[in-house]
């Protein structure tokens, strides 16, 4: 897909579906000598979370399980309990929200990276991978970000939809103490 293609696609998206694991993250699981799992999240993402708040776009998680770890970086990231959805039926708890929002696969954007992903990301309006993404993802993708797993993907993300919707330069002003 060209950047026009992906620009025009960009422009409907109401709300954001991120993947969590080697999206938010870079797939690394950490494990302490008491056995205690970690992950690393960038705060990059953090911003491009509350970009798109800002701009009133919703934004969700949506992984097969929700570890503590992904409670926390949620709560850190501002996303609410109702919108941290741990679901392997990803395809599922899409019609259900469609279902009860009344939003439209093409008011969607979906961040994958893995080959579970592939059908979310194909029926959505929106699609996009990180850089360290699957082939398979990043071949579906309307956007492959210059970015990593868990190296500022949601980020790069945000300014690429907000900048399509005329709402990047209004964010910037704003956490830059202006308008």
């Amino acid at each position: 897909m060209n950047k026009t293609e992906a620009v025009e696609k960009a422009k409907k998206v109401k709300f954001v579906i991120l993947d969590i694991h080697g999206v938010l993250t870079d797939n690394t699981l950490y494990y302490t000598q008491n056995g205690v799992k970690s992950e690393g999240f960038s705060l990059h993402d953090r911003l491009g979370i509350k970009a798109f708040m800002d701009a009133g776009l919703g934004i969700s998680f949506l992984t097969s399980k929700i570890s503590r770890a992904d409670e926390q970086m949620a709560k850190i990231y501002g996303i609410t309990p109702d919108k941290l959805w741990g679901q392997s039926a990803k395809m599922a708890k899409v019609d259900e929200f469609e279902k009860e929002t009344g939003l439209k696969d093409e008011d969607l954007c979906y961040v994958g990276d893995e080959m579970i992903d592939l059908a979310v990301m194909k029926r959505v309006g929106f699609s996009a991978a990180p850089a360290d993404g699957s082939v398979e993802a990043r071949g579906v993708a309307d956007y492959v970000t210059a970015a990593g797993g868990g190296k500022g993907v949601v980020r790069e993300l945000a300014q690429f939809i907000l900048e399509a919707q005329g709402k990047w330069d209004r964010f910037v002003a704003r956490i830059n103490g202006g308008g």
